[in-house]
């Protein structure tokens, strides 16, 4: 390419242009619904048309999506990312990876290094809740070349029981009685999930709130199990005088459904009932804790 085949620069008034409009991310509900019925597939959790962002994401980072498996059928995931991450909503079965497999059921919970081709089994219906960055590599311009971390198994019993750990270690569950989950590599780094995605099993027991925080990232919050009525979420962003969130939207917490939770928003958990609820977030903090950009904050 010679001089005359360059495009010229453009340039910006600093003042106008050094926060330029982005189109906000919502608080978006995916129900249960969408998997309750039909034949094997992934359905993608896009929103990407809200976001301006020309590829399937569900926030500028990520791409979660559930994916429905019939009994004795199977489907691949194969994006373009450097993390994958599984969580059993329902049923059992395998998943193939490079000649490994990796046995399943409801509860279990795996994280997989990207570029390969992943062939989920299932013995009966299943159900997966599916996140990978896929979004970041394409925002980049980029394709993974090294494996950052080793596959990683957490089973149903072993996430519940370090939650319950936690509860006879600790008396003060005003924010968040939870687990982070983590692999090898991150041990002594980010401790979070893989070095883009983080990872949170948290219980919300009976009567009880868990008091507003805010962080950078924006949080894809799976409701593994919920009372019919009486658990929600207050999202907003402001805080009055007395550290409640102003103007709040109330997102009821349903079994099975994901909810997003906008960058930089307070969010409170809520549970009126007499019967425990956990919920799964996942997001991109490894991806900010690295940049030291998370700035988690808590209202005590």
């Amino acid at each position: 390419m010679d001089q005359s085949q360059l495009q010229l620069g453009t340039f910006f008034n600093y003042t106008d242009a050094a926060n330029p409009y982005m189109p906000p991310i919502p608080v978006e509900v995916y129900n249960s619904d969408l998997y309750k019925s039909g034949p094997t597939k992934i359905i993608n959790l896009d929103l990407s048309s809200k976001l301006n962002i020309p590829y399937p994401c569900t926030s500028p980072n990520l791409l979660a999506s559930f994916i429905h498996i019939l009994e004795k059928e199977k489907i691949s995931t194969n994006e373009n990312a450097t993390s994958y991450c599984f969580y059993i909503i329902k049923g059992s079965g395998s998943s193939v990876c490079n000649d490994n497999t990796i046995k399943w059921s409801k509860g279990d919970l795996f994280t997989i290094p990207g570029y390969c081709e992943i062939v989920h089994n299932a013995d009966v219906e299943s159900v997966i809740y599916y996140i990978n960055d896929s979004p970041l590599l394409k925002y980049l311009g980029v394709a993974p070349i090294v494996y950052r971390f080793d596959a990683t198994f957490f089973d149903a019993k072993t996430l519940i029981d370090a939650v319950e750990d936690i509860a006879l270690q600790n008396n003060n569950h005003s924010n968040r009685l939870g687990v982070l989950l983590g692999t090898s590599s991150t041990i002594k780094t980010t401790k979070t999930l893989t070095h883009t995605l983080w990872s949170l099993l948290n219980k919300l027991p009976p009567k009880t709130v868990q008091k507003p925080h805010r962080h950078n990232s924006v949080a894809l919050d799976l409701a593994i199990s919920s009372p019919e009525n009486g658990c929600y979420t207050l999202i907003g962003q402001e805080l009055d005088d007395n550290n409640k969130i102003k103007n709040p939207i109330r997102v009821d917490w349903k079994t099975g459904s994901v909810f997003t939770t906008p960058p930089g928003w307070w969010h409170s958990h809520h549970n009126e009932t007499d019967t425990a609820a956990w919920v799964l977030p996942i997001q991109d903090a490894g991806l900010h804790t690295h940049m030291r950009t998370l700035d988690i904050q808590f209202i005590s």
